[in-house]
């Protein structure tokens, strides 16, 4: 992808938007695999119980959705800290949505992660329209190289330069927004 082809996201379909008063409830296993989806994560995203349980999360990655930022977010939760993030997800059908995301690891008794929980909100559309301008940046740095897993690295350097560059973590900048 060019910098000229990176100007618009590659959202898929429609745009959903999420109520105000929705919150999108799941939890995953080590692996990422779905053990609990509610309601309203089932109708955004047009699936059914059974088509999620057991699934990985990414069942609903977004392919404008950069790999780089899901990179930073596993670092964090794996290492037994939270994270904010801005998301597009898209349903089952060929739609998307955006959400405001805090995803936290789960704990047992003796503090050992065993899975992953996250909460998700609505957005602003502001944080969104700025969120946009980033993640471009790292679609066409992850475009940038022919193999994936570079690709990923160059993203991720990418927005570590640009983070830098703002003189501030990954959660500060998404929750200044």
């Amino acid at each position: 992808m060019s910098l000229a082809e990176a100007t618009i996201l590659p959202v898929e379909g429609r745009e959903r938007v999420m109520g105000a008063d929705d919150l999108i409830v799941s939890k995953t296993n080590l692996k990422g695999h779905i053990t609990y989806a509610n309601d309203v994560f089932l109708k955004i995203a047009d699936l059914t119980l059974a088509e999620t349980i057991g699934k990985p999360h990414s069942l609903i990655r977004s392919r404008a959705m950069p790999r780089s930022v899901f990179q930073l977010l596993w670092e964090n939760i794996q290492a037994g800290t939270e994270v904010f993030a801005y998301i597009v997800n898209k349903s089952k059908f060929g739609d998307h949505y955006w959400v405001f995301a805090h995803v936290t690891p789960s704990f047992d008794a003796k503090g050992d992660i065993v899975g992953y929980h996250s909460n998700r909100r609505k957005p602003r559309p502001e944080a969104i329209e700025e969120i946009s301008h980033l993640y471009r940046r790292l679609l066409a740095a992850e475009a940038s190289v022919k193999n994936a897993k570079q690709g990923m690295q160059a993203g991720y350097t990418e927005l570590q330069h640009t983070l830098q560059t703002l003189g501030m973590d990954y959660d500060r900048y998404v929750l200044s927004l």
